[in-house]
């Protein structure tokens, strides 16, 4: 467990003991239900996660607040869900912030391809200014952002061929998120990249629309893509924080004590996840293999190629960014290379 997470931990720890033991009996907290909904199934790390919350919201509330985990699209894809927060019509969801760049294009600077090389990395973004900042901009839009859980790095699999080098990549249909830089970058790799919603992609691989997508390995393992793919590579391309939001129009009706009980438990919740994730993404990895699929683990100097050969999609989209939020990212990543 990296410090960040431990010195998160010991704050959430101070703070719900002074919480318990000073505000509890002065509690302003009604009755609620909360859906989560997420596209992932129930017994991926976003499910435990959800329900890690839902089981901390009601500890933290005397069992008046409950939240039940929605997964698997059943209240629709990303983009549906996203819109029924804004409507006040479901309370929470999880989502890559490639799914958040139609309302803040800001939240594409986590989706620059090979911008990431280690959690630490990560955590130091999300965990710093930048995080805050781009959590802040969601107010604007109908949304409360609570902070970021994980998702992990994202591997391509397909079921024609084994990815040894970039070119192997070259002439594959490849699903991908419904966003543009995914589309860019996969293009710029040579791929055919087709737009789908996540809850269609296994059927779109069984029947062979798409050859191939790309997920955490996590994802792959609880969606069963291992029955309709033959093989991985750790192309490791973007890695996908988790983005927990919450509608504001169900916000604005709560009190402030009730406020402050749903932010808690999402951050506790959050901290959970992104172990439990993280484990879950290396564990899954063998799991894989067991089932069968060919992982490719490609050595440094592959993925720098394939990072050389999409930089005018980095620089592309840097530009819409906005170059000072890219460079302040960068300036972030390389503090902790320097080991600062």
């Amino acid at each position: 467990m990296n410090m960040t997470i431990k010195t998160a931990l010991a704050s959430l720890f101070l703070a719900g003991s002074m919480f318990a033991t000073g505000t509890a009996l002065a509690q302003d907290v009604k009755s609620h239900n909360f859906k989560v909904a997420f596209v992932q199934n129930i017994d991926h790390p976003h499910g435990i996660g959800a329900k890690k919350f839902g089981e901390l919201l009601e500890q933290k509330s005397g069992g008046k607040m409950k939240a039940k985990a929605f997964g698997g699209g059943s209240l629709g894809g990303d983009a549906q869900v996203i819109s029924s927060l804004q409507g006040g019509v479901v309370e929470m969801t999880l989502v890559s912030p490639g799914l958040l760049t139609g309302l803040i294009k800001e939240f594409s600077v986590f989706d620059l391809p090979f911008m990431f090389t280690s959690y630490r990395e990560v955590d130091a973004v999300m965990d710093g200014p930048v995080g805050t900042r781009l959590l802040g901009m969601l107010t604007d839009k109908g949304l409360i952002g609570l902070g970021y859980w994980d998702h992990g790095f994202r591997n391509i699999t397909n079921a024609r061929r084994p990815i040894n080098r970039m070119e192997d990549i070259s002439g594959l249909k490849v699903r991908v998120i419904q966003i543009p830089i995914f589309i860019d970058t996969f293009s710029a790799l040579g791929a055919n990249p087709v737009p789908l919603p996540f809850p269609e992609l296994y059927t779109a691989l069984e029947t062979g629309t798409v050859d191939g997508q790309e997920n955490p390995f996590a994802s792959i393992e609880t969606s069963k893509f291992y029955e309709v793919q033959k093989y991985a590579a750790t192309t490791g391309h973007v890695y996908n924080p988790l983005v927990a939001i919450f509608s504001k129009k169900i916000w604005d009706k709560l009190t402030e004590d009730e406020r402050r009980i749903v932010q808690e438990a999402a951050t506790e919740a959050g901290l959970y996840e992104r172990k439990v994730s993280r484990e879950a993404n290396e564990k899954s990895m063998q799991t894989l293999r067991g089932e069968g699929m060919q992982i490719t683990e490609l050595s440094v100097e592959e993925i720098d190629r394939m990072r050389q050969k999409v930089k005018p999609v980095t620089d592309k989209y840097t530009q819409s960014i906005g170059p000072d939020l890219v460079a302040e990212v960068q300036a972030e990543i390389q503090k902790v290379r320097d080991g600062k």
